[in-house]
């Protein structure tokens, strides 16, 4: 099992700022995938950005150039940072984790943009 702790979300006017966290804690393995999704109401959840444990990274066209996504592998840790935030950025934010064929997701927390 794998638990999944997110923080960082929060209210921010259009063209700000916010760093988002998650930490996982459980039977971790080496080789895994982390990342972020996010679900707007009345939306399907929609991916973000993932990151390997060996660095590699995918993003959402709608989010490039404005996030970047890192991880501290010592830490088990994954980070989101969001700039130039924008009202269509509003969602509720869900840390993910994907390792061995098995998936696990953050309880989720919300991003608030407004214009």
């Amino acid at each position: 099992q794998v638990q999944l702790v997110e923080s960082g979300g929060g209210l921010v006017q259009a063209g700000g700022s916010l760093r988002l966290s998650c930490a996982a804690s459980g039977t971790i393995f080496s080789i895994n995938v982390m990342g972020w999704y996010r679900q707007a109401p009345g939306k399907q959840r929609e991916l973000v950005a993932i990151i390997s444990s060996g660095g590699n990274t995918n993003y959402s066209d709608s989010v490039k150039g404005r996030f970047t996504i890192s991880r501290d592998n010592a830490k088990n840790t994954v980070y989101l940072q969001m700039n130039s935030l924008k009202s269509e950025d509003t969602a509720a934010y869900y840390c993910n984790y994907v390792s061995l064929g098995r998936r696990y997701w953050g309880q989720g927390t919300q991003v608030t943009v407004s214009s």
